[in-house]
């Protein structure tokens, strides 16, 4: 089992250190998955136990100059580490303006992610600072744990109004709440809502667009025989959607929400080289 990967842009540099950045807001550890041309940071908290669930994809080609893995074996030519991506974050905020970053699976007492940083100096010596990450090989017969979540059947898929407008009103509506309604109709109309004893507030996004999916088994995401106007709703935990909202920074292109009613929230950011999926069940 072998990894090593260099990144010599800067700006790729920057960019993969935002995406880390984001995913160690969103969980305390997480599964790295290595693939020849793909990484992933996985996070699959049971969502029936009331956890989130977070799945973030990377085309390795986007950011690194130099990438080689061999799996555990060749048919099976992948690597699951274990990892806090909290310490990954951590390595590459002091590579900031590296002239190269490499990152290479260690063995030092314990399997480690071993991230080397090459820091521009006034000398022709150049400095290299080098953090070991402790991470954990999971076996192969566990792998079957990290499976991408299946988009689940959706009532309503609406996409999201700018995510710094609805981080502050979220932000503005946790000191009333611990729980928000996100409720969104066909007709591209979304509602952020509180309801407790002495207070009820409710934010209304209108014009949002509705995304086209395509299924299997029918035309463009056909909405006949479907209200275009009632509304799909799910309560969810106000914290675990702020911490998507205060933890983004990898700024999407795109940004969708996919409504199961009462059920689950699943959000969907895209940008050109990533994409971060992010379920939240619905409270009871």
């Amino acid at each position: 089992m072998r990894f090593r990967a260099k990144i010599v842009d800067l700006a790729c540099l920057n960019h993969f250190s935002r995406v880390v950045n984001t995913v160690a807001r969103l969980a305390k550890t997480c599964t790295l998955r290595l693939t020849v041309d793909k990484l992933y940071f996985i996070l699959s908290d049971k969502v029936a136990n009331g956890g989130v669930s977070v799945w973030c994809e990377l085309c390795q080609g986007n950011f690194f100059d130099e990438f080689q893995m061999e799996g555990v074996a060749a048919e099976h030519n992948e690597i699951y580490l274990e990892l806090v991506p909290e310490n990954l974050s951590r390595a590459l905020k002091t590579a900031q303006n590296a002239k190269t970053v490499k990152i290479k699976l260690t063995n030092k007492h314990c399997p480690c992610l071993t991230v080397a940083v090459e820091l521009p100096s006034l000398s022709s010596t150049s400095r290299i600072v080098t953090h070991d990450i402790p991470v954990g090989v999971i076996p192969r017969r566990l792998w079957s744990d990290f499976r991408e979540p299946s988009v689940p059947d959706f009532d309503v898929s609406i996409y999201l109004p700018v995510l710094k407008t609805m981080r502050s009103v979220v932000e503005r509506m946790k000191n009333l709440s611990n729980c928000i309604v996100i409720e969104a109709n066909l007709s591209g109309e979304m509602n952020l809502k509180i309801e407790t004893d002495l207070v009820s507030v409710t934010t209304h996004f209108k014009d949002l667009g509705n995304p086209p999916w395509v299924s299997d088994d029918e035309s463009p995401s056909s909405a006949q025989g479907k209200d275009l106007e009632s509304m799909a709703e799910a309560r969810i935990d106000i914290k675990k959607l702020l911490q998507l909202l205060a933890g983004q920074q990898v700024n999407p292109t795109k940004a969708l929400c996919n409504i199961v009613s009462r059920r689950i929230v699943h959000f969907i950011l895209l940008h050109e080289d990533v994409s971060l999926q992010y379920f939240i069940p619905a409270l009871a």
